[in-house]
């Protein structure tokens, strides 16, 4: 359901819904799937949502439907699922036994879950972030939201018609779109805040990185070979004989090559860098002199013979061309692991107060079995 719920792209990939006060007590109130640190994620919410699901999944698979109809499953006996899905269930083959109801119930059952699942962890991760902006005191203003759903109508929907039909396609409405960018710029300013001041690498580090890690700034020699490859060696000599005499690369390459990569460009194999090349050509290549017709050469694959056209000397990048390079990785590094270090105390600590209603708990919850794996993505600790 990633792309289900988030599918305005222009606007940003996160909605924030509101949330109530719930009673102390740790339980979940009978009118809701979930509490968040004493908020509440409501049924009604969530329901919502599911129906928004169900239309953009319903678009995605009809993409000319300018108004696609869809349902929510209807757990828990999926009685009118059942009856949609006969209807749109082909016959049958001849000899072929029909689809039972129980069958259809199994789909209708992992189409609810699977919505059920996204939907939940879409809530509760929406709800992490605006809890979190509120611990942090980061806010934006009403204006600062519609401002920036202007910009992107603009950009993305010229025709204001267009953003209309968007909205009848993915099942939104103009008050969900708010609440999307709200939490967009909500989840900005967080990053901004967790990475501020890491793009900061002096000098030093820069050249301290480039000692270490000179190899990468280095470009290594080249050779330009043109080569026959024959079975056996007799075959290789007769080849080499013929090359000796005057007839062209070309020709020869053609008639007794096996190598079928240059056999019919003249025997020609460009840029070849040291280590490239079964270790007997390798060694061979890289100790010929340039215009020399070498071979046979003994390999694996049969007898070469070659010589070396041209050669493109080993290359070292100095530290002055690359400082501006290297800076702006380590920055990239330096911001990537200070989102990662967030991320991880993010998740943790918003999920150690995350209570589901059974029936409604996904990994997000602290009341979730335990898993095997606890990895977290950075990029899914505010989303």
């Amino acid at each position: 359901m990633s792309r289900t719920i988030r599918r305005f792209s222009a606007l940003g990939a996160f909605f924030v819904l509101p949330v109530a006060l719930a009673a102390c007590g740790g339980s979940v109130p009978a009118d809701s799937v979930a509490t968040v640190n004493g908020m509440t994620i409501q049924k009604d919410t969530f329901n919502h949502w599911m129906k928004v699901a169900a239309v953009s999944t319903a678009a995605q698979q009809n993409p000319s439907a300018t108004s696609p109809k869809a349902s929510v499953p209807d757990a828990p006996d999926f009685k009118q699922c059942i009856a949609e899905k006969r209807q749109t269930t082909p016959a049958p083959a001849k000899g072929q036994p029909q689809v039972t109801d129980a069958q259809l119930k199994t789909q209708c059952q992992q189409q609810y879950d699977t919505l059920k699942s996204s939907v939940m962890s879409f809530l509760i991760r929406s709800t992490w972030l605006d809890a979190e902006a509120s611990k942090e005191k980061v806010s934006v203003s009403d204006k600062e939201v519609q401002k920036s759903i202007d910009a992107a109508k603009k950009q993305a929907f010229p025709n204001p018609a267009d953003f209309q039909k968007y909205l009848a396609r993915s099942g939104l409405t103009e008050a969900d779109v708010f609440f999307q960018q709200r939490s967009q710029l909500l989840q900005q300013k967080i990053t901004q805040r967790v990475t501020k001041g890491k793009d900061k690498v002096s000098e030093a580090q820069a050249q301290a990185y480039y000692n270490k890690n000179k190899q990468q700034f280095a470009t290594p020699e080249k050779r330009d070979l043109r080569i026959v490859l024959t079975k056996d060696k007799a075959t290789a000599e007769k080849a080499k004989r013929a090359l000796e005499s005057g007839q062209s690369w070309k020709t020869i390459a053609k008639k007794y090559s096996i190598d079928q990569a240059s056999k019919n460009n003249g025997g020609l194999l460009p840029g070849v860098s040291k280590g490239q090349q079964e270790k007997a050509l390798d060694d061979a290549t890289f100790a010929a002199k340039k215009g020399k017709l070498v071979g046979p050469i003994k390999t694996q694959f049969g007898y070469y013979v070659f010589d070396v056209t041209g050669i493109t000397q080993a290359s070292q990048q100095s530290f002055n061309h690359a400082k501006a390079s290297i800076q702006q990785q380590l920055a990239q590094q330096n911001q990537q692991k200070a989102l990662t270090n967030f991320g991880n105390g993010y998740r943790n600590e918003w999920k150690s107060k995350t209570d589901c209603r059974k029936g409604y708990v996904t990994d997000d919850c602290k009341n979730a079995p335990k898993s095997k794996s606890s990895t977290t993505s950075t990029t899914s600790t505010t989303q």
